[in-house]
């Protein structure tokens, strides 16, 4: 399959990716001003699922390979 027929699905994954990074950012905020030690406990878990769905690839039918 081409490449630009998975364009919604690309466009999805980096908007679950975008809001993923804002959360940990948000957190991160909240984190230094009110509860230091939950907060970055929050922080590093979000992060890294954030950094884990912008590394997903899509396969050939547009689908997450998650293999």
């Amino acid at each position: 399959m081409k490449q630009s027929s998975c364009t919604p699905q690309r466009l999805s994954k980096f908007a679950m990716g975008a809001l993923l990074v804002a959360a940990a950012l948000a957190l991160t905020v909240i984190s230094v001003t009110f509860l230091p030690v939950i907060g970055f406990a929050l922080v590093i878990p979000v992060g890294i699922l954030a950094f884990y769905v912008f590394k997903i690839k899509l396969n050939d039918q547009c689908e997450l390979d998650l293999s």
